[in-house]
């Protein structure tokens, strides 16, 4: 026997998981999120009564193991503490959500130096790939402890966003161009570190999949031009990606805002599917699926005005047509999820109506 989230399930969730990836028919459309952060969703799964952000991660697995087939990495409460880390950001902290409250430097030259001193600490940290090995198979498999039957996606970092989210864009942008040479340093860097952590830790019977996760653009379309996505975000995802591919571990992508020009490049890089897409900013599942439908597409549930504001009955038709118009049960390829994670605002109710949805819609011609 498995783990079922309906009592109509023919497949294991890791079989569906691996099914929707391989682009071939499920019983079912599989079901993916991020689901650490909404206390009253977590009450209502496991019956607690939890105030503000009293919970603890073992509850959000019990939410994890009833609700999805794949989910991201499950977290505890960041809590509201400021802190200070060990090269002068000051973080706050607010409980599902966090930012930068300050920084080392003010101007261009001084975010040139940090990074100079990022990379200088990249090439000089030793990699001890049995150490690195070990550690990510503890992790995964506390992990798995804790979700159950649920697969584990868990991330794969190009450090592509590191450094703007750090500088803030504005600096980051005169930084660039006073000090390119320094990003190219950097980046290069950073991926070939990256590349040599996943050639040590790869191991497709821990998960069949990664996510990796580099955000390059707002609502209107991608925030830097295509030459430097070309040269500087791209390069890192086709190189990852291809490094996990050597391991039989597939990789989708994510980023926030409407990429789709940016679509052909980021297909090109070989990744096998797409994370986030928000149909405010013009990313409707339902068209790029049947535009595209070589790779996985997911996150096509609107999480802002759907998901906080709309009705249960909403919610339940926008799963049907997207599983309908997407012949996702005959061709596999979608996860349903929403745009942008179950986050605090998100209503329980809606939440368990996107849930049950699925569950609604079954594939009668499947055959194992």
């Amino acid at each position: 026997m498995f783990e079922k989230i309906f009592p109509a399930d023919v497949m294991s969730k890791r079989e569906r998981v691996e099914t929707t990836l391989a682009l071939q028919p499920v019983d079912r459309a599989a079901i993916l999120e991020q689901l650490s952060y909404n206390s009253r969703v977590i009450a209502a799964y496991t019956g607690k009564p939890i105030e503000g952000f009293d919970y603890a991660i073992e509850d959000v697995g019990e939410v994890i193991r009833q609700t999805t087939d794949l989910i991201m990495p499950p977290r505890a409460p960041l809590g509201t503490d400021r802190y200070t880390t060990d090269d002068g950001f000051i973080i706050q902290n607010d409980n599902w959500q966090c930012w930068h409250a300050g920084r080392p430097f003010t101007d261009a030259r001084g975010a040139r130096d940090w990074l100079l001193g990022e990379t200088k600490k990249l090439r000089e940290t030793p990699f001890d790939a049995r150490l690195a090995r070990e550690e990510y198979r503890r992790y995964m498999t506390e992990t798995q402890a804790l979700i159950g039957e649920t697969v584990l996606l868990n991330y794969s970092w190009t450090g592509f966003c590191n450094v703007f989210d750090k500088m803030g864009l504005e600096l980051y942008t005169y930084f660039f161009l006073e000090y390119p040479e320094v990003l190219d340093e950097f980046m290069e860097l950073t991926v070939a570190v990256e590349v040599r952590r996943i050639h040590a830790v790869a191991d497709a019977a821990l998960s069949p999949v990664v996510l990796i996760p580099e955000d390059f653009s707002s609502k209107r379309g991608p925030i830097f031009s295509p030459d430097f996505c070309r040269r500087y975000h791209h390069v890192g995802v086709r190189k990852c990606a291809a490094a996990w591919h050597e391991h039989g571990v597939k990789a989708l992508f994510h980023s926030d805002g409407n990429y789709k020009a940016a679509l052909p490049d980021l297909l090109a890089c070989g990744v096998d599917g797409f994370y986030c897409l928000e149909p405010n900013a013009g990313m409707d599942i339902v068209e790029l699926k049947n535009t595209y439908p070589h790779v996985t597409w997911s996150g096509g549930i609107d999480g802002v005005d759907l998901m906080e504001r709309g009705t249960p009955a909403q919610v339940r038709e926008s799963v049907h047509h997207q599983i309908r118009a997407t012949n996702a049960l005959e061709t596999g390829g979608m996860f349903v999820a929403t745009s942008s994670e179950i986050n605090p605002p998100v209503k329980p109710e809606n939440f368990r109506a996107m849930i049950e949805a699925v569950g609604e819609i079954r594939n009668p011609a499947f055959r194992r």
